[in-house]
């Protein structure tokens, strides 16, 4: 039977023992929904989780990792203001020395360019602890983002538990037209599906307007598509994947991958290319979409180019055409952090990132910065223009600015302009309209960088540590700086719960909602007490407060739709879990935040019917009753509102991950002997 591109890899990587109750031939479509385990090759972690994954790693007890190839980034939390981040830093690099692992060191760049730069490879499965992990599959991977925790476990050679997800199918067709980009392809399945569309699902693209987009464009797509809330996005494996490899020069690494002929989508969308104009996700969600045209004339006040979805030397060479011969217009502050080491010597070589500079654009570091809210904060309510994924209220640093999303050439005609612009009004040489320019591509003769030059860039590896021997790991001591504190256990499992309702929260709570990012967060990662008293604060300041008066005793959260969207930070389930939170009761969860739950030993519970949202009032107690039965036979789960009123929520909870919630956590599961 004819198989997508998404399905041939899982089928590959299938671990057959730890998914018994799956009963299935190589060839035979896997059911939607079906638990299944994957064997896992490559992972990456970066610094801001990535110390609580070596923590928990370290707990397991295996003496060097399991996967074909594992990294350790520091991207994230490279402002340091005091010595926490880098301890964190010296931890990392210890232990990637200890148990095998390449550690690419501060200032390298960002975990999903570096990892596509230097170590992706089409066919392969690649877990990371972030939620732009799927930026892989621009490259033909299976690249899926979880929490720490599970990444652990991959490490340790465990499999990777996953419900079988639906592969929708987006069809491309014709040629992006000048001053549109990649970034709005993916901006239009975003306004046409929402950011809780894709919730269980891959999207496979396919279609010849494929064959017109580089990979650092079909990176753009796969690395925002984690705003769909989708399991991964994935692209084929062909030509123009070759061509990228070669460039990086690790041409042995391609292989060519694609859809059968004749498979069957779940869902099919279609994009005509020549149809497509400039958009903007508009202010405070990534699905909030507006045309550049409806917003002509808007007054901008800063403009940055940068993130892990649009820091590629292709970005840059499209902002530099924009920008040449220009200055940015004196109500505009603009920056601009390269995606990479390599991408910023390759840019410094060609002449970019003279006319960035000359144009007046600040160089930053090639790292997250402000995406995660470290640094380049905007005005207060200011008007930014960022090239990133995500525009939730607060996360830039400042809580009443104006985040829209938009691709590197509107940013660029903005930084110019000082109001929003359609980049193709403007005047100048769009460099993806002239043979042989894409520079990161090498297609012609007409590149500004000859080939040897763009591999002693691509290949100058000083940056990234490789592993060491297993003799000479046995002789590395971890350094532990005194902001690491060990990851505390869960709370055991108890049969019947009575849960005080702490909050009552809406519709689309994000991880930034539950445990912020920024420059004053961030360093307490790896200290899980001290880090929890920023639990849920932007939704309700009086949070820990009112959780430290009651002792720290049992209680519950409820919500809306897609709680938990964002970012993969399982200090989102950490930091309620050592405050109390035993069970959290939604309309709909968001699929790494609801795993990354069930992994701390939080249960979470779904309505049954959506309406007895409104029946629960924050104050309320409320008695999980008889969750034996529930967790062991997958009965649905009845819940007690003050001793009255009785509500069933759905129990859509795999057998695994019930076994999990029984034994108080992934962790104990683990060590236990669990698979």
């Amino acid at each position: 039977m004819a198989l997508t591109l998404a399905e041939k890899i899982i089928q590959e990587h299938i671990v057959s023992e730890a998914c018994p109750n799956i009963d299935f031939k190589k060839g035979t479509p896997i059911p939607r929904g079906e638990d299944i385990a994957l064997r896992i090759d490559q992972t990456l972690t970066q610094d801001a989780t990535g110390t609580m994954a070596y923590l928990q790693f370290e707990t397991i007890g295996i003496p060097r990792v399991k996967t074909e190839l594992s990294v350790s980034y520091i991207d994230h939390n490279t402002l340091q203001t005091d010595f926490k981040n880098m301890d964190d830093h010296r931890y990392l690099q210890s232990v990637a020395a200890k148990y095998g692992l390449y550690f690419s060191r501060p200032g390298n760049g960002i975990c999903h360019q570096v990892h596509l730069e230097s170590f992706g490879k089409p066919g392969k499965t690649l877990l990371g602890s972030d939620s732009h992990t799927p930026t892989g599959g621009g490259i033909g991977m299976l690249a899926i983002g979880a929490g720490g925790l599970d990444v652990a476990v991959a490490m340790g050679g465990g499999a990777f538990h996953t419900p079988m997800p639906k592969i929708f199918g987006v069809k491309l067709t014709g040629t992006l037209k000048k001053g549109v980009s990649a970034k709005d392809i993916i901006l239009e399945v975003l306004r046409r599906e929402t950011v809780k569309g894709g919730t269980g699902a891959v999207y496979e693209y396919f279609g010849e307007g494929v064959k017109n987009l580089t990979v650092p464009q079909r990176a753009t797509i796969t690395n925002m598509g984690a705003e769909l809330g989708a399991t991964c996005s994935i692209f084929p494996s062909d030509e123009k994947t070759k061509n990228f490899l070669e460039s990086m020069g690790r041409k042995d690494d391609w292989q060519e991958l694609k859809a059968d002929e004749g498979c069957v989508y779940d869902k099919t969308i279609e994009i005509n290319l020549d149809e497509l104009h400039a958009l903007a996700a508009c202010p405070h969600n990534p699905d909030i979409i507006d045309s550049v045209k409806n917003l002509s004339g808007k007054k901008v006040s800063q403009v940055v180019i940068g993130s892990c979805t649009n820091s590629s030397l292709d970005d840059l060479e499209s902002v530099a055409a924009i920008v040449k011969g220009h200055h940015i217009a004196p109500n505009v502050e603009a920056g601009i952090a390269p995606g990479s080491r390599t991408t910023l010597l390759m840019a410094g070589k060609s002449g970019i990132l003279q006319d960035l500079i000359d144009a007046g654009f600040r160089i930053l570091e090639s790292a997250c910065g402000p995406c995660i809210g470290q640094g380049f904060a905007p005005n207060s309510n200011g008007v930014t223009l960022r090239t990133f994924n995500r525009n939730f209220k607060g996360r830039s640093g400042t809580a009443d600015a104006e985040v829209y999303l938009v691709s590197p050439e509107t940013a660029a005609a903005a930084a110019i302009t000082g109001v929003f612009t359609e980049a193709e009004t403007l005047s100048y040489d769009d460099p993806a309209y002239k043979t042989g320019f894409r520079i990161s591509m090498l297609e012609g003769k007409d590149s500004r960088l000859s080939s040897p030059m763009v591999l002693s860039c691509s290949t100058n590896r000083g940056m990234i540590i490789p592993p060491l021997s297993e003799e000479e790991s046995a002789k590395i001591e971890i350094c532990r700086g005194p902001n690491i504190k060990p990851c505390p256990p869960c709370r055991p499992y108890k049969s019947e719960l009575s849960l005080s309702v702490r909050l009552k929260a809406c519709d689309n709570v994000s991880t930034d909602d539950i445990m912020p990012a920024g420059a004053k967060v961030l360093p307490l990662r790896s200290n899980i007490p001290e880090i929890s008293k920023f639990t849920l604060t932007r939704l309700d300041e009086t949070f820990y407060t009112r959780s430290e008066e009651a002792n720290f005793a049992d209680c519950c959260v409820v919500g809306g739709e897609n709680y938990g969207q964002g970012s993969s930070r399982e200090h989102a389930a950490l930091g309620p879990m050592y405050l109390g939170v035993r069970a959290v009761i939604t309309k709909s969860f968001a699929r790494i935040h609801k795993a990354n739950l069930i992994n701390y030993g939080i249960i979470p519970m779904t309505f049954e019917n959506p309406a007895d949202y409104e029946k629960i009032q924050q104050g309320d107690t409320l008695t999980l009753k008889n969750l034996d039965d529930s967790l062991q036979n997958g009965k649905p789960f009845t819940v007690l509102i003050n001793g009255k009123t009785e509500i069933r929520c759905v129990n859509d909870i795999a057998k695994r991950s019930a076994q999990i919630l029984m034994a108080g956590g992934l962790a104990a599961y683990t060590r236990n002997g669990g698979n």
